[in-house]
């Protein structure tokens, strides 16, 4: 049912009552073959067969391999429910989402079929209702079954995986990918039920939002469906049923068209037999909608009402709307060519992460969950989700607490790391999807770009694909073509960007750096995370460094004992190819040799964090050349090794701490630059920032072997860079000195070693620890005896729901940190203040 429609007793919801079972088939294991289970609607197969205790938790050890037989098997939901009262011109039966091959069939008639999980349907039921015990089944074919016989048919297309996701309008990710489970779902996975209505009611409403000069405009765009036009009139596409309604149809009638926003009202009457109107208003002066960090998100209520010719409510429809303009500014420079995101005419540096689905399982995100991700994002300080072309477009709930709280939204449409056909039915699909996605989610001042695919440019380019293709369609019209006519005609108010990555144009390789956006992935796969530092990219997109999740999350998901890096339950839950030696490459070439589990978890969730902060650190360097960097990736929607910087327990890792710091608005940071060091001051605050800052050469042991202070003066938005004298930036032993910069006013400071740890003959970790209870937890306090290099606390492994509120702290000797930690248990001092809870790399 639309999500943005009023309620009221013309919407039945129809979630209640469901029985699932499966199709008689050689392939269904005997326990659940003939079985009838409760479904929960909405929902899907693996988490209701998991309710009914007939399956293992397809997230622990390797049971996801044992359950690949769901996604093979035909699947039906069936319920009952009486008719509504009253006696309307029209009774539809509305999904909202059904995943994926779907035939409907309502008191033993095919009521119509579906074939596309990312879009809603609309049937015409009333000639097929009875009073009362009116019978629905809804058949789900095998995803697999379906996309197999549209790849023998068109044929095979390159893909990153041996999968065939490309081949169904279907979460692709469902099929497995280098950080996720091949769990192929089914299931009725968005609201169903019926809607009642007579004479008209408002298919869709788009408001094109635009501020400019003080005048806020909202450019209201009303599609009518009208009960006179039979099963597949609008609203959400209708592929078929019966044709009758409820009923002659009446005449076409006037109707009237209200909306008001921000005390603004107009009307527009909509002639007899006409379809759609436009309505223009104009709010003078409006608070406008700002991203965090730039000004308040501030939002403002449209209503839009529908009434007959007598004034009778016909519809309703009502959302949050936000004044604000957005632009992409690519214009060419000294550097190449710009990709710089420009909302309410300031320029701004998107501090961004990837988001993939939260669960494999979609029901499982609810508002509370996506608003604790939201915390988690925030938190770090982040400004942009990306929405992931892999994935879903996703619920409103999740644009609404974007717009609530200013974090930018990328939108990427669903193709991702393959060649998509483009013959029928995937062009007719993807147009129908696109309209409906675009319409959606057009009032949603959050959502500042459209992106048409990921990495699929790039791959046609890269990676083999040409040959393999030998001239069959890949997706490139998608992209190029279609996409961009759909954004322009339905939603002018923002940018759409055809690929991530895309340079802007044909005649420039996809994935250049100095051209629009840009994903680096050589760090991971084959070079050291250094290399960060050779490129000065426009917009890095998407870069990643992986680490498992936390202790907590491995020992509720595996049954391993003892747990090893090879242990079978962690080489299950490590997706990426040869994921396990680019983990070693980067620990051998950075830090000292673990010497157990323990040990080799702790330092690989370090390296994590520092590839990150080093590129992130980086970039932000060069702001005004490069402005934005999305980490890849915020989430994980299973307990995975992986790139997140929270895990798929939702526990935060390291990363999370280190993006806190190296996200925040006003960065300090060294630097190298031409064989020395600089000091570099970022300001992405509102503010101008004056401070004095001062950096000092000290050996491990603590003493100062040199001291400069500078006058920072920063305006917003700008960068400062002050060289380093030679007696900082040249030390006397690499190997036994460091370098500390601290400004007045910041929380964090920098730091500069000049060796690898692995080099430096750290001193055996000596400290005082002191505990104290305080209200929800207890307080943790170090003192360092010898210096502390990443001291990191881990309560979780003393209680699973415990968190700390700060983590990778470097102490030298005689300083101090201080860690809160919030738990609902009583935690044994010593065991917190010892390995493998406290630790560090010394």
């Amino acid at each position: 049912m639309s999500e943005a429609h009023g309620g009221g007793p013309a919407r039945q919801a129809l979630h209640d009552g469901w029985t699932l079972r499966a199709v008689p088939d050689p392939g269904v294991p005997t326990e659940v073959a003939g079985a009838v289970v409760p479904a929960t609607v909405p929902g899907c197969v693996h988490t209701d067969l998991l309710a009914a205790g007939l399956i293992p938790d397809p997230y622990l050890d390797d049971n996801e391999t044992r359950l690949a037989w769901i996604g093979r098997t035909d699947w039906v939901y069936e319920t009952t429910f009486d008719r509504p009262p009253g006696e309307p011109d029209r009774l539809d039966l509305v999904c909202a989402g059904l995943d994926t091959v779907a035939t409907l069939t309502l008191n033993g008639v095919e009521v119509g079929r579906t074939e596309n999980m990312h879009r809603g349907y609309r049937f015409d039921v009333a000639a097929l209702l009875r009073d009362e015990d009116n019978h629905l089944a809804v058949r789900f074919d095998s995803a697999y079954r379906y996309a197999e016989a549209h790849r023998d048919r068109l044929g095979d297309r390159p893909n990153a995986y041996p999968e065939p996701f490309h081949f169904i309008r279907k979460m692709a990710c469902n099929f497995g990918w280098d950080w996720g489970p091949t769990l192929v779902t089914a299931g009725i996975w968005q609201d169903i039920g019926l809607h009642a209505w007579s004479t008209a009611r408002l298919g869709t409403v788009r408001p094109l939002v635009t501020v400019a000069d003080g005048t806020g405009t909202v450019e209201l765009h009303v599609e009518i469906d009208r009960a006179s036009d039979g099963p597949a009139g609008g609203g959400l596409p209708a592929p078929g049923g019966p044709a009758g309604g409820g009923g002659p149809a009446p005449a076409d009638v006037p109707v009237v068209v209200r909306a008001t926003v921000a005390g603004v009202t107009g009307e527009v009457v909509v002639p007899a037999g006409g379809r759609v109107a436009v309505l223009t208003l104009t709010v003078d002066d409006p608070e406008l909608w700002w991203p965090r960090g730039y000004g308040e998100p501030h939002r403002y209520d449209l209503a839009v009402t529908l009434t007959g010719p007598d004034g009778t409510p016909l519809d309703t429809w009502s959302h949050r709307i936000g004044f604000r303009s957005v632009r992409l500014d690519t214009g060419a420079d000294q550097h190449g060519s710009a990709f710089t995101l420009v909302v309410n005419d300031v320029p701004v540096f998107v501090r961004g992460v990837n988001w993939i689905p939260d669960d494999v399982f979609p029901n499982r995100v609810t508002r509370d969950r996506l608003a604790h991700r939201f915390d988690q994002a925030t938190g770090a300080n982040v400004n942009l989700l990306r929405v992931w072309g892999g994935g879903r477009y996703e619920s409103t709930d999740f644009y609404d607490l974007a717009d609530e709280r200013g974090l930018l939204v990328q939108q990427d449409f669903l193709f991702a790391c393959a060649a998509y056909p483009e013959e029928e039915p995937f062009a007719g699909e993807v147009e129908a999807e696109a309209r409906e996605q675009v319409a959606r989610l057009a009032a949603h001042p959050s959502l500042v770009l459209w992106t048409g695919n990921n990495e699929n440019i790039w791959g046609w380019h890269d990676w083999d694909w040409q040959d393999a293709l030998a001239g069959r369609t890949w997706g490139r019209g998608y992209y190029l073509d279609l996409l961009p006519k759909v954004v322009a005609e339905l939603d002018p108010t923002r940018p759409y960007w055809p690929g991530s990555p895309w340079s802007g144009s044909d005649d420039v390789h996809p994935n250049d750096p100095a051209h629009g956006t840009t994903h680096i992935w050589d760090v991971w796969n084959t070079d050291d995370y250094t290399k960060y530092r050779e490129y000065l990219p426009r917009f890095v997109a998407e870069f990643g460094y992986q680490a498992p999740p936390a202790y907590a999350t491995l020992r509720r998901a595996l049954s391993d004992d003892p747990l090893a890096p090879d242990s079978p339950g962690m080489a299950h839950h490590q997706k990426a190819t040869d994921g396990d030696r680019k983990l070693q490459r980067g620990l051998d070439a950075h830090l000292p040799v673990p010497a157990d589990f323990d040990e080799w978890h702790y330092l690989t969730q370090v390296n994590q964090a520092r590839a990150i902060a080093l590129g992130v650190e980086h970039f932000r360097a060069h702001r005004g050349v490069c402005m934005g960097t999305i980490v890849w990736q915020l989430n994980d929607c299973w307990p995975v090794t992986s790139w997140s910087a929270v895990d798929g327990d939702g526990r935060r890792k390291p990363l999370w701490y280190a993006l806190r710091h190296a996200y925040a608005d006003r960065l300090l940071t060294v630097q190298p630059r031409d064989g020395g060091l600089v000091l570099v001051a970022v300001n992405d605050s509102r503010q101008r920032w004056r401070a004095t800052a001062t950096v000092t050469r000290h050996t491990v042991t603590g003493e100062s072997r040199a001291k400069t202070g500078y006058d920072l003066d920063v305006s917003p938005g700008a960068v400062l860079e002050l060289p380093l004298p030679p007696d900082l930036a040249s030390p006397e032993d690499a190997t036994r000195e460091l370098l500390v910069a601290e400004a007045g006013d910041t929380a964090e400071r920098a730091l500069w070693f000049f060796a690898e740890d692995r080099d430096v003959p750290w001193p055996a970790a000596a400290y005082d620890s002191t505990v104290t209870p305080v209200d929800g937890g207890v307080r943790v306090r170090v003192t360092a005896r010898t210096v502390l290099r990443d001291l990191t606390l881990f309560p979780d492994r003393l209680d699973p729901a415990a968190e700390v509120d700060r983590a990778l702290v470097t102490l030298l000797p005689g300083e101090s940190a201080t860690f809160t930690v919030r738990t609902g248990r009583s935690l044994d001092p010593a065991a917190l203040t010892a390995r493998p809870v406290l630790r560090a790399v010394n």
